[in-house]
């Protein structure tokens, strides 16, 4: 059942609609469990959009096997998907830098307040992200220290591979997951993939995980894989790499995998006068987990960043 979560009317007879996909189990078998699963925030990423779609059609082929409640919101910020861009189009606004909103104040202000509303009293929320067109991910989920007793056991289901902690002073109190958490729905942010694209292996291994999650939750009877054993980090055992000259980088190492200390991770390079102008070498041993898939680069641009092991 496809539902509206919230309207407003813009100029030249144009509507903004925010809708989501809702599905409901057989009459008897309602466990009274809710998911939610978001993603779309950010209209440069896509990723979620092939989560949003398979989770769907698994679901509708099984429908028997459904005990609980699921809904689907592929396009927080439809202007943003429909331009391909980042954030709220005319407003120059990152939509996730508003939460919670406010229904007496602007378009955008409105929209993150209903969008609150109507996700609260899920049991959880999965709000999927991919990087930027520069950055590649692994499936990652990121956790402020303040709920990380609560959410890293689910994240833990959810067939990721690897769960960042990050420290407090770092977590934005404007983000649809901060101020979910703030008024007791479990929210996790996944992050993976690289902007502007779908990676159907991605895509496929989220989706293995929520099923896995939503049976644990008992909302969901069918059968699902054994998940990832995620890494587990908190901030002080990150590493980031940064430019220190401008020009392309090469990549010497593959994302994801293992590196040693002293590896060329790539190389800065000048094309005009055929000279190297950086090598970039990890300066631990460690998981590669972010890399840079855009190869133009300028001073103080991240490469990389490494999980010290």
């Amino acid at each position: 059942m496809i539902e509206e979560v919230a309207r407003v009317e813009l100029p030249f007879d144009e509507t903004l609609t925010i809708k989501k996909h809702r599905m409901e189990p057989e009459k008897g078998k309602d466990s009274g469990k809710r998911i939610s699963i978001v993603t779309g925030i950010h209209g440069d990423e896509l990723e979620g959009q092939f989560v949003a779609y398979e989770l769907s059609r698994r679901i509708h082929a099984e429908q028997n096997l459904l005990t609980g409640t699921v809904d689907i919101y592929p396009a927080m910020n439809p202007l943003g998907v429909d331009s391909i861009m980042r954030g709220i189009p005319m407003f120059d606004l990152d939509m996730n830098r508003i939460f919670p909103g406010n229904k007496e104040g602007s378009m955008a202000e409105y929209v993150a307040a209903k969008a609150v509303e109507d996700i609260k009293g899920s049991d959880v929320c999965i709000d999927i992200h991919a990087s930027n067109i520069y950055l590649s991910e692994i499936p990652q989920i990121r956790i402020s220290e303040m709920t990380a007793k609560e959410l890293v056991p689910l994240a833990r289901l959810i067939n990721i591979d690897f769960i960042w902690v990050h420290q407090a002073a770092t977590v934005l109190e404007s983000t649809l997951a901060h101020s979910l958490n703030s008024i007791g729905t479990k929210t996790l942010v996944v992050e993976m993939g690289v902007g502007m694209r779908v990676t159907k292996t991605l895509g496929m291994q989220l989706v293995d995980g929520i099923l896995n999650l939503m049976r644990e939750l008992d909302m969901w009877q069918g059968e699902t894989i054994v998940p990832k054993k995620p890494i587990e980090s908190k901030d002080g055992n990150v590493h980031f790499l940064n430019a220190a000259a401008s020009g392309i980088f090469l990549q010497n190492a593959y994302h994801g995998k293992e590196v040693r200390s002293g590896e060329l991770i790539g190389e800065i390079v000048d094309p005009l006068a055929g000279k190297v102008l950086q090598k970039v070498f990890s300066p631990c041993d460690g998981l590669l987990f972010t890399l840079r898939e855009y190869p133009v680069v300028y001073e103080g641009s991240l490469m990389g960043r490494i999980l010290e092991r």
